[in-house]
This record gives C-alpha cells, sequence and structure tokens, in this order.
C-alpha cells in the first residue's frame, strides 16, 4: 500500500512540474498557483486513487483490462486526487474555513499575499476569488492527467462515463450542502443525501467504478462497487464529520471547533436536534454557527452530542456501514490480492483519527 501510495504521489508530481513549466511561461506571477495546487495534492490519504487501482487490479483479468499498462492506469486514477483538491478548495471558501491540513486554506493565503505585497483592493475577495480559480484549475488539470494517461482509447471511452457521473454529483452534493445549511433539506434524512453526494460518492463509490470501468469488467463487477462503495463512503464521511467535532486537532490540523463554529449541518447535529429537549434546541440554536462562542461553550455542544445520544448513534451506522462494505468485498467478483487490499481500505478509512 505504501508502494502506491508513493507511485500515486509520483504521478501527480510529474504532471504538477510540466504544469509549472506552462505556467511560468505564461508569467512567472502564476507560480503561487501552482504552489498551491501542489500543496493541496501533497497532503491527503490518497484513498480516491486507491481504491480506484485496487478496482482495476481486482477485475482487470475478467476483461480487455488486462492489456492496459500498469503506469498509465496508475497516472489515471491518481487525477482523482485534483478532483478532490478543487472540491477541497471550493467548500473551503464556501464554509468560509480558515485551515485546512494545518495551514491556512486557499483563500486565505491568498489573501495573506494580497496583504503582503500590498496589492490594491480588498484583499478577502482578492483570497476568494483566487481560491476559486485554483479550484477550477484543478478540476481542468484532473481532466487533462486522465486524458494524457496513457490507458487505452477504449479504456478512456469506458472511464468517462463514471468519470462525468462523479464530477457532476460532488458539484451537485456541493450545492445541496449550501442549500442544507441555509435551512433546506432538514433532519436526518437530509444530511445523509448531502453526505452521499458532496463526499461518499467521489471517495468510494465512484473510483471503485472508474477502476472497473478501465478492466472493462462485467456487470457483476459494477453492481459489487456499489454494494461496497455505498455504505463504505457514507461511512467514511460520517467518520469525517466525527473528526470534525471530536477529533485532536493536533493530528487533524484543525480545530475541533471549526465545523461548529461554521454551523456544518451533519448527522450529528440532526440526530441530536431530534433527540434534545427544549433547553438543548435551544443550546443548539444558540451555539452552532455562532462565530463568536468560545471553547468553553463548544465543549458544552459537545456535551449535548454525547448525552443525546447522537454520537453514539452515528458511531454504530459507521460500524455497520463498514461492516456492509467488507462484507460486499468479501463477495465480490474480484482477484483475493485487490479484495484483501480494498478490505485494508476500509478499515483504514473508518478508523481514522484524521
Amino acid at each position: 500500500m505504501d508502494r502506491l501510495r508513493t507511485g500515486i504521489s509520483a504521478a501527480l508530481g510529474e504532471f504538477l512540474e510540466r504544469q509549472r513549466t506552462t505556467l511560468a511561461g505564461m508569467d512567472a506571477s502564476l507560480t503561487p498557483v501552482v504552489d498551491e495546487v501542489a500543496a493541496l495534492a501533497a497532503g491527503g490519504k490518497r484513498l480516491r486513487p486507491s481504491f480506484a487501482y485496487w478496482g482495476w487490479r481486482g477485475a482487470r483479468d475478467t476483461g480487455p483490462g488486462a492489456a492496459e499498462d500498469d503506469d498509465a492506469v496508475l497516472r489515471a486514477v491518481s487525477a482523482l486526487e485534483f478532483v478532490h483538491a478543487s472540491a477541497l478548495v471550493h467548500d473551503d471558501v464556501m464554509d468560509a474555513a480558515a485551515t485546512r491540513r494545518g495551514r491556512p486554506s486557499t483563500h486565505i493565503g491568498f489573501a495573506a499575499r494580497h496583504a503582503a505585497y500590498a496589492l490594491q483592493g480588498d484583499g478577502d475577495l482578492f483570497g476568494t476569488g483566487a481560491a476559486i480559480l485554483v479550484g477550477d484549475l484543478s478540476l481542468v488539470w484532473s481532466d487533462e492527467m486522465l486524458r494524457c494517461s496513457g490507458i487505452s482509447e477504449a479504456a478512456l471511452s469506458r472511464a468517462r462515463a463514471v468519470w462525468d457521473t462523479m464530477r457532476t454529483e460532488v458539484t451537485a452534493g456541493q450545492y445541496l450542502d449550501l442549500l442544507r445549511a441555509a435551512g433546506g433539506l432538514p433532519g436526518p434524512d437530509g444530511a445523509l443525501t448531502v453526505a452521499r453526494y458532496k463526499s461518499a460518492g467521489y471517495t468510494v463509490q465512484r473510483p471503485l467504478q472508474l477502476g472497473v470501468a478501465i478492466a472493462g469488467a462485467g456487470p457483476r463487477a459494477v453492481e459489487a462497487t456499489t454494494a461496497i462503495g455505498l455504505p463504505l463512503g457514507e461511512a467514511f464521511q460520517l467518520r469525517d464529520d466525527v473528526l470534525g467535532v471530536f477529533g485532536d486537532p493536533t493530528v487533524t490540523g484543525k480545530s475541533a471547533d471549526d465545523d461548529l463554529r461554521e454551523g456544518k449541518q451533519t448527522l450529528l447535529i440532526a440526530l441530536a436536534e431530534e433527540a434534545a429537549d427544549a433547553a438543548g434546541r435551544r443550546l443548539l440554536g444558540e451555539l452552532l454557527g455562532n462565530t463568536s462562542a468560545s471553547t468553553a461553550e463548544f465543549d458544552a455542544l459537545r456535551d449535548l452530542l454525547e448525552s443525546t445520544g447522537a454520537r453514539a448513534r452515528v458511531e454504530e451506522r459507521i460500524a455497520q456501514g463498514t461492516a456492509t462494505a467488507r462484507q460486499a468485498i468479501a463477495d465480490a467478483p474480484l482477484a483475493d490480492d485487490a479484495k484483501a487490499a480494498l478490505d485494508a481500505l476500509a478499515v483504514a478509512a473508518t478508523s481514522r483519527a484524521a
């Protein structure tokens, strides 16, 4: 698994160096843009390309994908990291998030650059605009990296349908998240709908389907990607929600207050609202999304998430989703080495501390 992550990082690095040369030829002032995309692509767990790679490895001997070059497939699936980088940047802009992985979020970093160089105009607007463009560029580069990966035209054609569906879903999911924050899509069902389209689908299900599509596998393998991907993707996102409120900041790279301060309407919050008494709902109304609240006040909110049973119910759903996905992996018509790797990824994705 470490070797795979190293290969993904190398493929991304080679692609970014070519883009660095291209942008430097346009104007030297574009260097910070490439640097920011590179910083975003340098972090993370490489889960999405790993799921895609093992989807291909698991199904390649059942279809025409056995003839695909391993390095070309690695480049193709690594393009998923640029989709992820784009989603992170745009999400941070919409959430007004200050940090990402222990460093200033993209819009904050470019606002600071505006101030450091004494540029004209509003620094916050400059930072927001720059971040939107960095996210857009990341999405453009994801397409280019997939297209130029070296996989066969037939494999690329099979992959495009999954790729297009995935990018549509994650963008639609971002809008649904925005709508929920404004009072739309209420309750636990609304929270789960957002989780599915904003994160769960493009984290596990669609990457697995991308790998299986490159392999040219049959309908049984495609069905297995859904049986694995939907419960595991949801469990991954719910773990993210728990870490956003209860995680160790020295490990996650962000304050455990941030999601509460930003007013994120996760399943944790929806379940607490359902179970809380009048005083508890009043506390949620006063503190969730309150940018002036202290850590002590947010601790009271965390206590409420515990006392209402919301956290325990989310943990139970994570455990159930993980178990369902692991059984689906065991039952999938995939090669044994791929099933072992996918099972390890399932455990890592849902039991992580960051």
